[in-house]
């Protein structure tokens, strides 16, 4: 497969652009040497290369675009309002039929407060944490991938570049399911500690008890619940993993599905806590969330008509259902290829990821980039098999193809003992690295 128009994009990117992207993840250091499409357009569960090539995509802006791009009732929603002006002086009534809307859906929240990225609304969160409780300390989940591009997170990863160490120290790690370690952490930091901020879940759901059990955990030792939703809310449950398992944090972050590819996310919490960064508390003020795009009319029209059309026609459990048929097809054709030990799928059938392993069972870039190089060749643009609910019969019979194919080169580099002679040029590399 030759893609001259999108390497040639590609270079113009880099020139002008960091990383020849606006999110690492979306890298062409992600994708094979050469096959790193730049995507034309989209409509539903297909995206269009600049080269004219079609694709069935997986992962739909980075998760964001569950229901298929340019889904007609979000663009007609969006469109009304642009049509009316995008951004006032003074709050607009959108803004509190857009919060009514969602504090109706996830019941679990008094207050919510929007903005445009999934980092704001978790530095917000950790802020507000800080200033509820006078401690200093945020202890973040060591087994969940990515919480926020600001110092208090970047700092513990290996692209800490730019971050005293200073602020970074004031970030600590506890691992996921594990209450003994994470009371000793507390003990450790006896008094120190803000919050404890995690996803509810990811691959699994969580051990029984264990969400219950970390809240009464922390609230013991003085800090706060935070669930970051980015990934749970509305693709586990139009609810959130709070509503599905039923614990209630003391404070949630929610984006990504909320606005199907449109900039809106949101915090949520307890009211007592939410108000510290308003008009109504006697105590200290917090300054919360400010932002002067965090309101555009259009964006918060898209969330109401996202969350209506997860209601109506029950996008959770199709995501659900989507993602098994998927799972179960690829599972059986590893197995018929007799990759099934290397080529596997895990995680929430709505949330689905496949890891490659090498000879030995490891996790494998190399075997990951002769994967994906499969995928894209056959029309299958996979970082993920994170599913939309816009996936057809033939999306899912073109994936099954590719992936048929990609089984069959997989075992004859495994036969051979060396998967380079169909990697295509330099393996694909893991977005958090010291060195490009």
């Amino acid at each position: 497969m030759e893609l001259p128009a999108s390497r040639a994009a590609n270079e113009r990117l880099h020139r002008v652009i960091p990383g020849g992207a606006h999110t690492y993840a979306k890298g062409s250091d992600q994708y094979p040497q050469d096959l790193a499409p730049v995507i034309s357009h989209g409509l539903g569960a297909r995206v269009w290369d600049v080269d004219g090539n079609s694709y069935v995509e997986y992962g739909s802006g980075l998760r964001s675009v569950s229901l298929g791009h340019a889904h007609p009732r979000v663009t007609e929603a969006v469109t009304r309002e642009i049509g009316r002006g995008s951004n006032f002086s003074r709050p607009s009534l959108v803004e509190a039929e857009a919060a009514e809307r969602f504090l109706a859906t996830v019941p679990t929240a008094d207050m919510v407060k929007f903005t445009k990225n999934g980092s704001d609304a978790t530095t917000a969160a950790v802020r507000l944490a800080r200033a509820a409780t006078g401690r200093p300390l945020v202890a973040l989940c060591a087994d969940h991938a990515f919480f926020s591009t600001d110092d208090w997170f970047i700092g513990t990863t290996a692209m800490a570049a730019g971050v005293p160490q200073a602020v970074a120290d004031l970030t600590v790690r506890f691992p996921y399911g594990d209450l003994a370690a994470t009371e000793e952490l507390l003990r450790e930091h006896e008094g120190r500690i803000a919050c404890l901020i995690l996803e509810a879940a990811t691959q699994a759901d969580p051990p029984e008890g264990y969400l219950a059990d970390l809240r009464e955990l922390a609230h013991r030792h003085g800090a706060l619940l935070v669930f970051d939703e980015m990934i749970t809310g509305f693709r586990f449950s139009e609810h959130g993993a709070q509503g599905l398992y039923g614990v209630t944090p003391d404070l949630s972050t929610f984006g990504k599905a909320l606005g199907n590819g449109f900039a809106v996310s949101a915090l949520a919490g307890r009211r007592e806590l939410m108000e510290l960064g308003g008009l109504r508390s006697e105590r200290d003020r917090v300054f919360l969330l400010s932002t002067t795009h965090g309101a555009e009319t259009h964006s918060l029209a898209a969330a109401m008509a996202v969350m209506d059309v997860y209601e109506s026609e029950a996008i959770t459990d199709r995501l659900h259902a989507i993602g098994a048929r998927l799972a179960a097809g690829v599972r059986e054709i590893a197995g018929s290829h007799g990759v099934a030990e290397h080529v596997v799928v895990r995680g929430r059938d709505s949330n689905l990821v496949f890891g490659t392993l090498d000879a030995s069972g490891r996790p494998s870039q190399e075997y990951r980039t002769l994967f994906l190089r499969q995928l894209v060749t056959g029309g299958v643009l996979g970082p993920s098999f994170v599913v939309s609910a816009a996936l057809t019969d033939a999306d899912l019979n073109r994936t099954w193809d590719a992936v048929a194919a990609a089984c069959l080169v997989y075992r004859k580099a495994l036969d051979a003992g060396d998967p380079s002679p169909w990697l295509g040029g330099r393996p694909v590399k893991p977005v958090f690295r010291r060195r490009a």
